[in-house]
């Protein structure tokens, strides 16, 4: 039996739905289940948030042929108590997962990673546990530059500046040069850049590593954006 989490559902035809399945040791499954109606209904338990384990095979009875099979489904534990912000957060993570990681693509050790974020949410809403998924999103999917090493290949240091540098990582960026930058936006704290690595964020230094995740999955993303962000706007 295999664990995971859905991160998406959509209905197909009567008594099925497609599901887009985060998989322990595997990466993103899409895959088709029957979830028949009445008593034995499987509704309440094809839902995001709720820890599965399940069997699947390779023939999905549909016309997608990457489409998987679930055969066996039941509850790991009970779904996890999200609410208001913890929620928004928890939905943004699934977004982000739809969108990046393709079916079939290994990223083996997201799981876990999404895992502890769900339960660390599900106990206190912190930003802090978005930008540790997403920073291990990105090294699983190749795209984090080092946050040990600068571009001359010196120890990232905590009372240095840094920039980042596309296909080359975080250039250090002197008093004097820094005077060029229009903002000090433009700029990012090494301090920052450990306690990312450690994950380990500070309150003031939450907003910036924010703006250096979003800068980075940005290539990921295309240009559409992702519609789970507005949940956060107030209204």
């Amino acid at each position: 039996m295999l664990r995971g989490y859905i991160l998406h559902h959509r209905p197909y035809r009567e008594s099925s739905v497609i599901v887009n399945l985060l998989v322990d040791g595997v990466g993103r499954v899409d895959a088709l289940v029957r979830v028949g109606s009445g008593k034995k209904s499987l509704k309440s338990i094809i839902q995001p948030f709720q820890p599965l384990i399940f069997q699947f095979n390779s023939k999905s009875g549909s016309t997608d042929s990457s489409l998987k099979f679930i055969t066996q489904v039941e509850p790991a534990a009970p779904a996890l108590p999200l609410k208001a912000e913890s929620l928004y957060s928890a939905m943004y993570l699934n977004e982000l997962l739809v969108r990046v990681v393709n079916s079939g693509q290994h990223a083996e050790g997201l799981f876990l990673h999404y895992h502890r974020s769900l339960m660390d949410l599900a106990q206190q809403f912190s930003s802090s546990h978005l930008r540790y998924f997403e920073m291990e999103l990105l090294l699983e999917l190749g795209a984090l530059p080092s946050l040990d090493y600068d571009t001359l290949g010196e120890m990232i240091m905590a009372g240095c500046s840094y920039r980042f540098v596309a296909d080359a990582g975080f250039a250090v960026v002197n008093q004097a040069a820094s005077e060029h930058f229009s903002s000090s936006r433009n700029l990012l704290a090494g301090e920052m850049l450990i306690q990312l690595k450690q994950k380990q964020l500070t309150p003031e230094h939450l907003i910036q590593a924010k703006g250096l995740m979003r800068y980075l999955l940005t290539p990921l993303l295309g240009g559409k954006p992702l519609l789970s962000r507005k949940l956060f706007i107030k209204q």
